[in-house]
């Protein structure tokens, strides 16, 4: 590691998608990630015409017939980029049991469970044949 290098953890999946992106391009996968952070620096600080339509659409001050097709590229990407990291932050499982709805989901035993408003858990059995 360089002297500028910092250890930093990433996404699974992101990283995996360095890994492949970056063999196609015959850099390592630090070295893709690298490129895509320094790619998206450049796109964030442009104070470009463009960038600020698009950071404007993202705030609904403008509608997105205004873009143009590269705009909307980046439009898209900022929307993408958004929902991934609110999947990754948000616990619907609380979400829905101040709802109170029940929900369905897999343990960490990989056990099917019925997961209820009060907070309690129950184990769904498979069906006998």
């Amino acid at each position: 590691m360089g002297a500028r290098d910092r250890v930093t953890r990433f996404d699974a999946e992101l990283f995996e998608a360095a890994a492949a992106e970056g063999r196609r391009q015959s850099r390592s996968a630090a070295q893709q990630l690298g490129h895509w952070a320094r790619i998206g620096r450049s796109v964030t600080a442009s104070t470009s015409a463009s960038r600020r339509r698009v950071e404007a659409a993202l705030a609904g001050r403008v509608p997105l017939a205004v873009l143009n097709e590269h705009e909307a590229v980046a439009f898209n990407a900022e929307v993408d980029a958004r929902v991934e990291e609110l999947l990754g932050e948000t616990d619907y499982s609380a979400v829905l049991a101040a709802e109170h709805v029940t929900t369905v989901a897999l343990d960490a035993d990989g056990r099917l469970v019925r997961r209820h408003p009060d907070g309690h858990t129950s184990v769904l059995e498979p069906p006998a044949h």
